[in-house]
């Protein structure tokens, strides 16, 4: 099969380079920087593995990169991977990926099936379908992790594909059954809904277990403990997304609460629940910072370290990072931020006013604090009595207690997380 992958940051790339395995894939995507990189085996974020899998798909003659939109006239499938852009108010901008997309359909030839990745809301296959009658719209929500993108998509629990009856099925069901997994089939508002649901399930366990861990905070309860009651319990289970901590970022799950809380507005539908999600998330935000000023209150012109600044581990994008707005509001409030990511030494234009030191042991000296951010594991192997005793104040404050084994046995140290007292 002939796979053309439109969109080619971190959902394209990874798509692209994932199915080139089992399948002649080209990656359409219209930013030369981007190609660039992509030719030479090089993809536009970190991502573990994805370069090696790059390499491979291109020395195997099985990828290209093209901005051609003419290459997409001998495909069969049309795999739509734009990472929807999302504002400072979790609001998606759809026209963005609109634009790009029409800028493609009038070269595939009619019956080509277009099967759509990015974040778009319910009804969009349908209204495509309607503006496009010649070609044949699907839907399958992505279902990739960032740091963990490749084991997400090559060994998936399942495959949701949401298409209407008829012959266009038998085209998807060739190109996914090479990943041997379970594909699951549905018309595709439902898939599309999908996708919806299941961030703002996910985004409702976590506001809700941090709600629990403000109550435990002020009655002498271990959050942390509570969540093990509740995973114990077989109708909830071990996986459940419950564990106290930070609040989620990024924009990924925020985006598809505000999505269904607009869907609601438009269908006069008046929900409570789902717009309350991110209402609590937005206050639980201020947590770390809230700590730090009670914390470090009457400190003249505090120093505060903050550990990590990458939206998670594994990758090296800062869009959206909960660490980033962190530094902002410290700097904005009069303190002095030295912080340290493993993977940014240079930060991009748009983070240049982020003051980045050169090793942990840097950032950390002098400080009146230390914040934990992004969970980079080889945080917890760092020498922690030498670095809080080079510290003002040996206070760290860990909302998702990835140090504390390292930092509690301290003598002298204060150690705050999220649902502890």
């Amino acid at each position: 099969m002939h796979v053309v992958v439109l969109g080619l940051w971190h959902l394209g790339s990874v798509t692209a380079a994932c199915l080139a395995r089992h399948h002649r894939v080209t990656g359409l995507d219209f930013d030369e920087a981007v190609l660039a990189k992509l030719r030479a085996g090089h993809a536009p974020l970190h991502e573990p593995g994805l370069d090696d899998l790059l390499a491979a798909g291109l020395a195997s003659g099985n990828l290209r990169f093209s901005a051609d939109a003419g290459a997409a006239v001998t495909a069969d499938v049309l795999w739509v991977c734009y990472d929807t852009p999302v504002d400072a108010d979790d609001r998606s901008d759809l026209d963005w990926v609109h634009q790009r997309l029409a800028r493609v359909l009038p070269s595939l030839r009619p019956g080509t099936v277009v099967l759509i990745s990015s974040q778009l809301p319910v009804g969009t296959c349908a209204q495509l379908a309607r503006q496009q009658p010649a070609l044949h719209f699907a839907c399958s929500p992505e279902n990739l992790r960032l740091g963990k993108a490749i084991e997400a998509f090559e060994k998936p629990a399942r495959i949701i594909v949401g298409v209407s009856p008829g012959p266009v099925r038998a085209v998807l069901e060739k190109m996914l059954t090479p990943i041997g997994a379970p594909i699951v089939w549905m018309r595709p508002e439902s898939a599309e809904m999908v996708k919806h649901a299941l961030n703002s399930f996910l985004a409702l366990s976590v506001a809700y277990i941090n709600e629990i861990a403000a109550i435990s905070e002020t009655v002498g309860a271990d959050a942390q403990e509570v969540a093990v009651g509740l995973k114990s319990d077989p109708r909830i289970g071990p996986r459940a997304y419950l564990g106290p901590g930070g609040p989620f970022a990024g924009g990924t799950l925020a985006r598809d609460v505000v999505t269904l809380t607009k869907l609601g507005a438009a269908q006069n539908l008046p929900l409570a629940l789902i717009p309350a999600i991110k209402e609590s998330n937005d206050r639980h935000r201020g947590w770390a910072f809230r700590k730090i000023q009670s914390v470090l209150a009457g400190v003249q012109q505090p120093v505060v370290a903050v550990l990590g600044l990458t939206y998670t581990p594994n990758t090296s994008t800062l869009r959206r990072s909960a660490a980033v707005e962190l530094c902002r509001q410290l700097l904005a409030a009069g303190a002095k931020v030295k912080a340290y990511d493993p993977l940014i030494r240079t930060p991009d234009a748009e983070h240049r006013d982020l003051p980045v030191a050169a090793s942990a042991a840097d950032a950390l000296h002098g400080a009146h604090a230390v914040v934990i951010c992004t969970e980079w594991p080889e945080f917890r192997d760092y020498p922690w009595p030498a670095l809080l005793g080079s510290m003002a104040r040996p206070v760290v404050i860990d909302a998702n207690r990835l140090v504390e084994k390292a930092v509690a046995p301290v003598t002298g140290s204060v150690y705050l997380t999220v649902g502890r007292p």
